[in-house]
């Protein structure tokens, strides 16, 4: 896109744009959905890429007033042009991918090869009468796109592996782990820390679920991988299948992902790095345990 056309979409922007009062009876210069699909189209351009244009000049997507007490125009923005892969769209990584297109994330890439069955009901964010037995990920990108229509997601109905990963996950900025056994965990580890990724981890089982966020110099986290003895490093001990999982365990720990994502992208805040952040909310506990 050239820079007459930037300048012609801003400039159209600004004559739709309208002044409002925010809920705290704060004026604020916006500009709707409506508008801002309408200029896309009139453009051949995205609608992300109008509501990015429209915060370099400080005018505000209404979907997004609601954001702007605790992120600036420029934090928005950097959301907007930013790309995170959601490997696993089951109990947390639903939750994850729906919080991070309402928040404005401009781009996602998902990925689990599962259907969905009547045993996910309980937890699982996609999970409706109607999706029973349809691709976790044809629902997460119709969901997606009916929460979220500015959000490009693009989905891989496929298992990640050491063969597909580096292909997949190419061009994002942080890699969410949602998965839900050992082996995949560690191969996921271990192609984020070669292509230079952050990865926010989190695990899930009965009350309980941790979250931490693994720069690619770290190695402390290899110990969540050993397979020598009991523990969480054991293989043959998988939590989630003995305690199962509550509805309110995932959308919890997903929440605290979502967060750790926001703060990587914005340089903000303290990322949960070097640590684990254990909750059992059962016991309303929640501790940091140091590698």
């Amino acid at each position: 896109m050239n820079s007459g056309s930037e300048e012609n979409i801003i400039d159209d922007i600004r004559a739709r744009s309208r002044v409002l009062k925010d809920p705290a009876g704060r004026a604020l210069s916006v500009i709707t959905e409506t508008e801002a699909f309408e200029i896309a189209k009139k453009f051949d351009c995205l609608p992300g890429d109008v509501y990015f244009f429209s915060l370099g000049v400080d005018i505000w997507p209404y979907r997004y007033v609601r954001n702007h007490s605790s992120l600036t125009p420029r934090d928005q923005q950097t959301l907007a042009r930013s790309s995170v892969a959601v490997i696993g769209c089951g109990g947390l990584g639903g939750y994850v991918v729906l919080l991070l297109a309402r928040i404005g994330i401009g781009s996602m890439i998902v990925v689990d090869p599962d259907r969905f069955d009547e045993t996910n009901l309980n937890r699982q964010a996609f999970a409706v009468s109607d999706t029973i037995g349809v691709s976790k990920i044809d629902a997460a990108v119709s969901a997606v796109k009916s929460v979220n229509p500015a959000v490009v997601i693009k989905g891989f109905p496929t298992a990640l592996n050491s063969s597909n990963a580096l292909k997949i996950l190419h061009g994002t900025d942080v890699v969410v782990d949602a998965l839900d056994n050992l082996p995949d965990r560690e191969m996921l580890c271990n192609t984020a820390r070669q292509m230079k990724l952050p990865l926010v981890h989190g695990a899930i089982a009965g009350f309980e679920g941790q979250v931490a966020t693994i720069w690619p110099d770290d190695t402390k986290f290899q110990a969540l991988f050993d397979k020598n003895g009991a523990g969480p490093g054991d293989p043959d001990i998988n939590a989630e299948s003995i305690l199962g999982v509550l509805s309110i365990t995932p959308a919890f720990i997903a929440s605290l992902q979502a967060v750790e994502v926001v703060k990587i992208l914005l340089k903000k805040g303290k990322p949960s790095s070097g640590r684990i952040l254990y909750a059992d909310m059962e016991l309303g506990e929640f501790n940091y345990l140091d590698f």
